[in-house]
């Protein structure tokens, strides 16, 4: 049994708009969500800016008591959830609650819980650990929590697989709509990494940038781009088989229509440098959807900032487009959030709906420099109105994980 796969709802908690509407507005205005970091003492670090979800107040949908025994980014994904929900107009208590899932992951989990408990061991100042810590800290109580709340007892779980985490989740979601093994279901993902130990980690990696400039630091595509940029969010979408959104008169934003999912089988950070994986990811979307790949209207890259990734993504486009990769606009909307680790695949999954919906290529903002090697409409700084029928996002993660997936305009 095959079934068409739609997005009724979505959720967004990101540095330039806490809801989906906010986001996507300062998306197309080219908004920068970057700025210097308030959430740590920016002096303990060498990085001093990070792209921060600002005014972020959990206590009204989750309460205040259960989000003290929450993880910055469990609280995230259950706001983000909550508007998804809302936002799909679905009644919980007319649903058969076994066949709706929910698949929500985080590329690391609960990292600011899991610092504040080690410090107090390293400090000797205290032998006591959390209760709440395991529970806080795992990665699959993102989506444990979003199950509970809501009473949601199909397949739950989390998939991890680094910056293409969102992606994937959203893509296995699609999958078990779409061979019938849920109805419903809630995927994407959420992150929180904004804490001395993950600043620091990637930071000593050689990952993030160190220009501690906002508007030159996340520059994808820029000949002078030398790393990404720290970010946090969380992305929801709300999806359904066609015949059951229809049954319930749903508003239908969007069809997902391919996905893709390879190992480069590579290297632990870099991408392979002839974008064999990536290609393979975007051709499986491709294929599925059974269009042809001049058909696709707009790229939403994984673009990050960082030479190696960049370099081979644009590489990887171009042996699936072939000549037609000079004729699809392509942008980095991580130039203006930052990279969301888990949560980035979401976040860009709901920018293509939008994209979809208003006809509008958002664009990548802080690009200068050309880059003699990539050479192709990354949509500098202003965004622009156009025919958006296909649209296409991909995610590269640490371990060689590519992801990719396909959207079809909702006619």
């Amino acid at each position: 049994m095959e079934r068409r796969v739609v997005i009724t709802g979505m959720g967004a908690l990101t540095p330039i708009g806490n809801d989906v509407d906010t986001f996507w507005n300062n998306a197309k205005e080219g908004k920068l969500g970057i700025d210097f970091i308030t959430l740590i003492d920016k002096e303990l670090t060498d990085v001093k800016i990070a792209g921060e979800v600002k005014d972020f107040n959990p206590d009204e949908i989750i309460g205040k008591k259960e989000a003290k025994r929450l993880d910055r980014y469990a609280q995230m994904s259950l706001v983000a959830s909550d508007e998804a929900i809302k936002s799909s107009g679905i009644d919980l208590e007319k649903e058969d609650l076994d066949r709706f899932g929910v698949m929500v992951g985080s590329g690391i989990g609960g990292f600011e819980t899991v610092e504040s408990e080690c410090s107090k061991i390293a400090t000797g100042k205290s032998k006591r650990i959390s209760p709440f810590f395991i529970p806080m800290a795992i990665i699959n109580l993102g989506a444990g929590n979003i199950a509970i709340k809501y009473g949601l007892k199909g397949p739950c779980t989390s998939v991890v697989t680094a910056c293409a985490t969102g992606t994937n989740n959203i893509g296995e979601s699609f999958r078990l709509i779409k061979h019938g093994y849920a109805d419903v279901m809630l995927a994407g993902g959420s992150e929180a990494p904004i804490t001395r130990m993950a600043i620091g980690g990637f930071h000593s990696m050689k990952a993030l940038n160190s220009v501690n400039d906002p508007k030159k630091a996340s520059i994808p595509f820029d000949k002078d781009r030398s790393g990404f940029v720290m970010g946090e969010g969380a992305g929801i979408v709300l999806m359904e088989s066609l015949e059951h959104a229809k049954a319930r008169g749903a508003n239908i934003l969007a069809e997902v229509v391919g996905y893709g999912s390879t190992c480069d089988a590579y290297h632990i950070t870099s991408p392979d440098p002839d974008g064999t994986g990536a290609a393979k990811a975007m051709e499986q979307a491709i294929n599925e959807a059974g269009i042809n790949a001049n058909e696709v209207s707009y790229i939403n890259a994984h673009g990050t900032s960082t030479q190696l990734n960049d370099k081979f993504e644009t590489i990887a486009i171009k042996k699936v487009f072939g000549e037609d990769s000079y004729n699809i606009p392509i942008s980095s909307t991580k130039s203006m959030t930052g990279h969301l680790l888990g949560a980035a695949g979401a976040i860009e999954t709901i920018i293509c709906v939008k994209s979809l919906q208003d006809g509008f290529i958002p664009p990548t903002i802080g690009y200068e420099t050309k880059d003699e090697e990539l050479d192709l409409d990354y949509t500098p700084n202003v965004g622009k109105k156009a025919v958006v029928e296909y649209a296409l996002t991909n995610s590269l993660g640490f371990g060689g994980h590519n992801a990719t997936l396909l959207l079809k305009k909702w006619n």
